[in-house]
């Protein structure tokens, strides 16, 4: 026999297993999050309050994107570890990307309380998302993880490191497979001009 499936209600019970959920596995929403806050500050951004500074914000999103594209070219999902390219420098790129991006979409929507906000939101979800990732690379990798997180921190890049950056192979088909990352580029530029067209 089927059993019958049943969709999560978001009153009582279900309610409650969302809290739950926020408060013991944020690690599970970060990258919505992150996607979230672009959208509302592309749709609540007046980057004519401040012209100046859309294009210095536009550079960092791209920065940032380019951290992620050269990233996720190069982790292989549980199979190896990545310590090569950005992993050389920082053991979560991807998450330096993210912040670089936001960091450009909260210059270029010209709101101040953009940056305040998502430094709440980054404290609040990044922290227990590092902890987790650590924990699941310790226990598929053992002492080869050991020895690749005493030399390399979590987001704060070593620039002692460039050398052993340069090993290791990039694929743009391994960067599509595994996060999406060009339309994830196409999206973030969507956004983007979004607010450009604001500008006029």
């Amino acid at each position: 026999m089927f059993r019958r499936l049943r969709s999560p209600s978001l009153s009582g019970l279900g309610l409650w297993q969302l809290w739950s959920d926020l408060a013991t596995r944020r690690h599970r929403h970060r990258q919505f999050v992150t996607i979230a806050y672009v959208v509302l500050l592309s749709v609540a951004g007046l980057p004519q309050r401040t012209p100046l500074l859309f294009w210095p914000g536009a550079a960092l999103v791209v920065i940032g994107e380019a951290v992620r594209l050269w990233a996720s070219g190069h982790v292989k999902k549980d199979r190896i570890l990545a310590t090569t390219g950005p992993y050389a420098f920082v053991r979560h790129p991807l998450y330096v990307g993210n912040n670089v991006i936001v960091a450009g979409f909260c210059m270029a929507s010209g709101q101040w309380w953009s940056f305040p906000l998502w430094l709440v939101l980054a404290l609040a979800f990044f922290p227990p998302a590092i902890a987790h990732e650590d924990a699941l690379l310790h226990r598929l990798f053992g002492s080869a993880w050991e020895e690749w997180s005493v030399r390399t921190r979590a987001l704060v890049p070593g620039i002692d490191r460039y050398r052993a950056a340069v090993g290791g192979e990039w694929s743009l088909r391994q960067s599509l497979r595994v996060n999406g990352e060009p339309l994830i580029a196409a999206f973030l530029g969507g956004c983007l001009y979004f607010l450009h067209l604001k500008l006029a």
